[in-house]
């Protein structure tokens, strides 16, 4: 089950960020390096494409050696607190935002809505096998603190920001810098709770 699981969640978030990219270069609206860049500065994309290549390392390493990797504790859990904030920050958010169609509907469901269950699920899975500890929570908002910065210092130069709530230009800094915040509390919250209920299973085994 882990092996397979593993595996589909590799081949799914590889298939949709390639995917998605190509359907950004069809639809893009300025130079092709321009669009690399703005590809990249979604938050969405960076967390797949870690997701894509953490399933595949260790759907790589499980069906080389038999068995299940399970290194450096907080990794899987981190990632699964990544994804799980993508997928609620768009049904909560973005969804309404916009109404794709066609083949940019299945990717952005498997973006923001398979993948995340996927990796959810597998978490829930594995989860007795992580060792956690509420101060690793601050190690884990460096890759969130990190991005907000690049993109904030990004888009005072280029005026491009991926999203809406961050967007300085059309709502300020003010309301930017107090979104971050709740983005911040969101991480916060969705890790606490992982580590949470990693512990309380652990207790009633």
């Amino acid at each position: 089950m882990n092996k397979k699981l593993a595996f589909i969640i590799a081949l799914f978030s590889i298939f949709a960020v390639i995917m998605q990219f190509n359907l950004m270069l069809a639809n893009r609206v300025t130079v092709i390096s321009e669009t690399v860049v703005r590809f990249f500065s979604f938050f969405t994309i960076l967390t797949n494409t870690i997701v894509a290549g953490y399933f595949s390392f260790i759907t790589y390493y499980a069906f080389k050696s038999n068995k299940t990797i399970m290194k450096s504790p907080g990794i899987l859990t981190a990632i699964t607190v990544y994804i799980t904030a993508v997928g609620l920050v768009y049904q909560i958010i973005l969804r309404f935002t916009w109404n794709p169609t066609g083949m940019q509907k299945i990717v952005d469901e498997m973006l923001h809505t398979i993948i995340p269950l996927l990796v959810i699920i597998y978490w829930y899975i594995n989860r007795k096998n992580d060792t956690l500890k509420y101060s690793q929570i601050w190690k884990w908002l460096l890759y969130p603190s990190v991005y907000i910065v690049f993109i904030l210092i990004r888009g005072h130069f280029s005026n491009y920001y991926p999203y809406p709530f961050i967007n300085v230009t059309a709502i300020g800094y003010q309301k930017v810098i107090l979104n971050s915040l709740v983005m911040t509390f969101l991480f916060v919250f969705i890790s606490i709770l992982f580590i949470w209920i990693t512990r309380l299973t652990k207790k009633i085994k």
